[in-house]
């Protein structure tokens, strides 16, 4: 099961009562091909305070810069982080105490939005927010990985970290490494650890062994 059909599933306890804000695009969708967008909005107990599009914008229908937007059918803002800005800031993320990402991946190190993965982490490690990041299959599959290996020290928006070509990393997995190689933290949680602490209050961070903080959870 993906992300979203465990958090279907489950009625989406581990979202309840907190204040969303949604990275995806057409990709993200339920089993029965529900949107991301829509299955949290109409999700009970979830507030979804604004959702944040990555490079070909929220429906995958650009092919250049994209700017800030409205999406029509929840009335959200919609930021775009593949314009003038490249991940969530202070500002965008103002009463929003969960970022929570939806994407598929395909399996490549120069597709951009394991670069946006890579950054809403950053910006959630910045500002205290806790990142929720809903698995999804690897395409290619993670038995094999091969493929040059970016160079040290040249992280690029279509080469976020030191992997091979085909990296064999599932959205999940790569948001464990990152956390672990980039920032040296402790791994995320996975569904249900992430709510260690036993469902702490919203807006709380809920926090790993040994009471050290963990913004990322994987489910």
């Amino acid at each position: 099961m993906t992300g979203i059909d465990v958090l279907s599933r489950d009625g989406f306890a581990t979202l309840k009562g907190k204040k969303i804000g949604l990275v995806t695009n057409h990709t993200g969708r339920t089993a029965e091909g529900v949107s991301t967008i829509d299955a949290l909005a109409k999700a009970e107990g979830v507030t979804l305070v604004a959702l944040f599009s990555p490079e070909h914008g929220i429906r995958g229908e650009k092919d250049e810069k994209v700017g800030d937007s409205k999406d029509d059918k929840t009335g959200l803002p919609v930021y775009s982080l593949y314009g003038d800005r490249r991940k969530p800031t202070k500002e965008t993320l103002l009463g929003i105490d969960t970022l929570v990402y939806d994407i598929q991946d395909i399996g490549c190190r120069f597709y951009t939005f394991s670069s946006t993965l890579g950054l809403v982490l950053e910006a959630g490690q910045e500002n205290g927010v806790q990142v929720i990041v809903l698995d999804r299959p690897n395409p290619v599959g993670g038995a094999i990985v091969e493929g040059p290996v970016r160079d040290e020290g040249k992280s690029t928006f279509v080469g976020f970290h030191t992997v091979p070509l085909r990296h064999g990393l599932t959205v999940g997995e790569m948001a464990r490494m990152f956390n672990v190689e980039r920032w040296h933290q402790r791994e995320p949680a996975r569904h249900p650890l992430c709510e260690t602490g036993a469902a702490a209050t919203p807006g709380t961070v809920p926090a790993c062994r040994g009471g050290i903080p963990r913004r990322t959870c994987v489910i």
